[in-house]
């Protein structure tokens, strides 16, 4: 069975909001910078609460930010 990953769109949307930093981004989310390098580098997976606390400092919904790949569908 293939590992699932989730791939994220942090960085795109960081730009085409002025250009946000990674701190700011992490200070409007309530997490910290390392956690924003984490993600965007793909090394770590976020809690469900801080992706809805990210796609919602973009203003977008979770599955632009966020999108979780598999290749199977499991229950």
């Amino acid at each position: 069975m293939a590992k699932a990953k989730i791939k994220n769109n942090i960085r795109k949307f960081r730009f085409e909001n002025g250009e946000m930093t990674q701190e700011e981004l992490a200070n409007r989310a309530k997490c910290t910078r390392q956690t924003i390098v984490a993600l965007e580098q793909g090394k770590y997976v976020p809690s469900l609460a801080l992706a809805f606390r990210i796609a919602r400092v973009f203003n977008v919904p979770l599955d632009e930010v966020f999108e979780y790949e598999d290749g199977e569908e499991h229950c």
